[in-house]
């Protein structure tokens, strides 16, 4: 049996640029575009020194990587794909990213557990078929800290609910891509 050939994604900025990280052939596996990520990290900027980034539902890595790539002091992938878990691994070792760590685990029942005010940055890409974007943002929200964001990409353009305290900062669109910068107010 033959294996299919895995498509790769390109970092595009920071330590790593033009590194090339396997995307697997795995049914809603999106990485993020490149337009997108230049987007995103334009918005939040450069240089990521020091920051703490949770990359929930990570996939590729590819935003983790990204992060990472830019100077963010400690990132973590979490991803409940035994099989891309292993492949995030791989990466990091092949790029020695000392800053990354990978958690094979769900994103809703890790973050849950997690201690609140905890990351400068989460990311969420959850997978669109399975309608996790409330419960995603629900659960990402206590976990930044004051001042922090959420990133949030969908199928559509959302909102987030008041009471969770983050305020939309920037939109944009790709394709079939919402994205969406949140910012945690005090």
């Amino acid at each position: 049996m033959s294996k299919v050939q895995a498509r790769e994604v390109r970092i595009i900025g920071g330590q790593w640029k033009r590194s090339k990280l396997p995307v697997a052939d795995k049914p809603g596996l999106r990485p993020t575009p490149d337009r997108v990520r230049e987007t995103l990290f334009n918005w939040l900027g450069q240089d990521l020194d020091g920051w703490r980034v949770l990359d929930a539902f990570a996939g590729s890595g590819a935003l983790g990587f990204e992060a990472a790539s830019r100077g963010a002091s400690e990132v973590l992938l979490v991803e409940r794909d035994a099989e891309l878990c292993r492949s995030l691994n791989s990466s990091r070792a092949r790029l020695k990213a000392e800053t990354l760590r990978v958690e094979c685990a769900d994103a809703l029942a890790w973050m849950a557990r997690c201690a609140p005010a905890r990351f400068e940055l989460v990311l969420l890409d959850p997978p669109f078929q399975q309608d996790l974007f409330d419960a995603a943002l629900r659960a990402a929200a206590p976990l930044v800290a004051t001042g922090g964001y959420v990133y949030l990409e969908a199928p559509q353009n959302l909102s987030p609910p008041p009471e969770l305290g983050l305020s939309p900062k920037r939109t944009g669109r790709a394709g079939a891509v919402h994205y969406h910068l949140l910012q945690r107010s005090g």
